[in-house]
């Protein structure tokens, strides 16, 4: 990891636009867990059909989104990634920085608030806060891998991560069967189904598969956002 790549990519992740819309989805969240909670219906049921139907399947993915391009996909959009890459730096050591930035931007913008949410509405009760928080984090660095190979691989990153953040992820990860075991939300939610003893909470995918299948997603994007970066010419183009 560079230091010096890193805070320029928080200081640029983090800026005046996008700490509103990586903000924006954490404060909806916890305030749906309030209103619930202020309803009086602040069960184990509905708790985890906020995290599965808001917090993992549609908010997670955006975020991720939202984090892995930013990190690289506006540099290379307006040229200025070619100072970087006119660094003696290694471009597979830019790439696992810009990961990294990206991994752990969405641990605090989606596995804090996630945690927060749930405890708001069960305590710590069958250890549901603590499994989606996990289940955010480990789903959240995937998508962030996956989201910054993609910003690498193509200036239309934003437009084709919404197609597959909604479309993929949000419906088809959850509604056709045979499409959940290659879903990073639903590998999250099986994570979160190992810490959790709720009757509420089932997954059809098992511990064995997910949890390799997030390694090698998370690897292979990151490792292949390096080798891409290797081709890129100080022009950006490759």
């Amino acid at each position: 990891m560079n230091g010096v790549i890193a805070g320029i990519s928080y200081r640029a992740l983090l800026g005046r636009r996008r700490i509103w819309l990586l903000g924006l989805l954490p404060l909806v969240l916890i305030g749906l867990a309030l209103l619930l909670r202020l309803l009086g219906v602040a069960d184990e049921r509905n708790a985890i059909t906020l995290m599965q139907i808001f917090a993992v399947s549609t908010m997670l993915p955006l975020l991720g989104l939202i984090a892995g391009t930013g990190v690289i996909a506006p540099e290379i959009d307006d040229g200025t990634i070619i100072h970087l890459l006119a660094k003696p730096i290694s471009r597979p050591v830019i790439a696992q920085t810009k990961f990294l930035v990206a991994a752990s931007t969405l641990a605090l913008f989606a596995a804090v608030p996630t945690f927060i949410a749930a405890y708001l509405l069960v305590n710590l009760e069958s250890g549901i806060a603590y499994g989606f928080a996990l289940g955010s984090f480990i789903g959240g660095i995937a998508y962030a891998a996956v989201f910054m190979l993609l910003g690498v691989l193509t200036r239309h990153a934003v437009t084709i991560g919404i197609i597959y953040a909604l479309i993929w992820e949000g419906v088809v990860g959850n509604f056709v069967p045979g499409a959940r075991r290659f879903s990073i939300q639903q590998w999250a939610q099986t994570v979160a189904d190992q810490l959790s003893s709720s009757p509420f909470l089932s997954t059809e995918i098992t511990l064995s598969f997910a949890v390799p299948a997030l390694l090698i997603v998370t690897v292979g994007a990151v490792f292949w956002a390096g080798r891409r970066l290797r081709v890129f010419s100080l022009t950006g183009d490759e």
